[in-house]
């Protein structure tokens, strides 16, 4: 028999404001369906993110249907699981877990969640070559994207330069020899001069990590802007990335794209993406590209 009840939960550093509840308990209400979705804040419970992998098991014990993972845990979390998706596998990041039979699998609905909302907001932008700023779990995910929607090269900035340089040859096997590369943040100002758009990819202009991840003076109007946080939905980045006229997007599709594909992955069930954007729109503010 068809289960009608759901319980799933986000495991992640300072997650409070986190809306994936709010979109995943309303998408399940108007189905007809029962979800309950925790936070488990590895901040509240006072304990590190390589802890992730007895969360991971308490949850399955506990009767949890699924995760999400969120920063600082997509990587870490990969030695913990049962099995792994080829879309997790090839980014070496996992964002979701499902529970099946007692086994843990790993997938990773960044990577069409980044591509979905990308396409829907910044259509005509051109992508000839783009400087995307961190190279973590969330930067593995949408350095693929970018690449995937036909960017010509990607340069992946971050203060962890081996990091970079790992990303950069994964991306190199996966789509082929140079489309993407790897730079140290002193080579910023130069790389963005010429760039057609960053995107920006590590946790700073969060709620908890406020602030500008590099100097306001290195944006330019001919630049385009993409974010990946989203809480807050206007970051200072965006912010000032408007106020010179640049295009720019935020992190509420991605949110919400990446939540569709979870929703299902944990339920079986179809979700209503239109519906899910306006639930985000009413809970944070318009989603979308501001010109």
């Amino acid at each position: 028999m068809a289960k009608d009840s759901y319980l799933v939960g986000l495991i992640g550093s300072g997650i409070g404001p986190s809306l994936s509840p709010a979109l995943h308990e309303r998408e399940a209400d108007r189905q007809g369906l029962r979800c309950l979705y925790r936070l488990i804040d590895i901040d509240t419970l006072g304990v590190p993110p390589q802890a992730v992998g007895d969360l991971v098991r308490a949850a399955r014990d506990l009767g949890f249907d699924g995760l999400n993972i969120t920063h600082p845990c997509k990587q870490l979390v990969i030695e913990h699981l049962d099995a792994l998706a080829p879309q997790a596998e090839a980014l070496g990041a996992v964002n979701t877990v499902v529970f099946e039979g007692g086994r843990a699998i790993g997938h990773n609905t960044d990577v069409t969640g980044f591509a979905a909302s990308f396409a829907r907001g910044l259509p005509d932008v051109p992508l000839e070559r783009v400087v995307q700023l961190g190279a973590g779990g969330a930067g593995a995910a949408v350095a693929h994207a970018t690449l995937t929607l036909g960017a010509g090269r990607v340069t992946v900035v971050d203060a962890l330069a081996d990091r970079a340089a790992e990303l950069a040859a994964a991306l190199n096997r996966h789509f082929g020899a140079g489309r993407a590369d790897a730079a140290t943040p002193d080579r910023l100002a130069q790389l963005l001069a010429r760039a057609d758009g960053v995107v920006h990819a590590t946790p700073t202009g969060m709620a908890a990590h406020p602030g500008l991840p590099f100097a306001a003076e290195l944006l330019h109007p001919g630049l385009w802007v993409a974010e990946v946080v989203y809480r807050p939905l206007e970051t200072e980045l965006l912010r000032t990335a408007r106020a010179l006229g640049c295009a720019t997007l935020d992190g509420g599709g991605m949110a919400v794209f990446q939540a569709v594909d979870a929703f299902r992955l944990f339920t079986g069930h179809e979700p209503d993406a239109a519906r899910m954007l306006a639930d985000i729109a009413e809970l944070a503010g318009a989603v979308g590209v501001q010109k």
